[in-house]
């Protein structure tokens, strides 16, 4: 699977009920870890789904006829097949080349600007850490990657009526001038 194409349907909130629901997991999940501990947040993550069996155990009190909760999910195949591995290390692989290469052509200054360029970054980022924590960053970006796409897409609408309007003006504009025989000589388009 190509990653690009998972998460475009939940960035872009094409299906609203799904985007909400990564959104709000992956928030939690960043929130729990800057204010517990992580081993608090690994532990607590497993002990979701054994809450459920108390739905079950309710259920087998009360002699319903509903069945297993978890049944659907049981009943899945999980297993994961030898070609998606091989695809998934063969993709690693030339991400971590890529990147070996790219750090070893700056760290050892093989383009002079290139790595003044990595060395004031990373001066900009120690001024960067010392406000901002790890987890408060991830938290931002987390916001940021699910609203920036839905707030794109509301504005560009309103922007493209914007370009249409200023360019049907601007054309009108110039045609209008052009048909004037005193206008013929000096016409500009901003």
């Amino acid at each position: 699977l190509n990653s690009k194409f998972v998460l475009s349907p939940l960035v872009n909130w094409r299906e609203p009920k799904k985007s909400a629901a990564a959104f709000g997991v992956s928030l939690l999940v960043l929130v729990s870890v800057a204010t517990l501990s992580v081993i608090s947040v690994v532990s607590y993550l497993p002990l979701l789904p054994v809450s459920r069996v108390y739905k079950s155990v309710i259920q087998a009190v009360q002699k319903s006829d509903q069945g297993h909760p978890f049944r659907s999910l049981l009943d899945r195949d999980i297993s994961v097949s030898p070609e998606s591995i091989r695809l998934l290390v063969d993709r690693s692989l030339v991400l971590l080349n890529r990147f070996t290469d790219q750090m070893r052509k700056l760290l050892l200054v093989e383009d002079m600007f290139d790595s003044l360029k990595l060395a004031g970054v990373m001066w900009m980022m120690t001024y960067v850490g010392a406000i901002f924590n790890g987890v408060s960053i991830l938290i931002l970006a987390d916001i940021v990657f699910f609203s920036t796409p839905l707030i794109y897409q509301k504005k560009k609408v309103r922007q493209n009526e914007t370009n249409i309007n200023s360019v049907f003006k601007r054309t009108s504009a110039f045609f209008l001038s052009a048909s004037s025989p005193k206008a013929c000589t000096h016409t500009h388009i901003y």
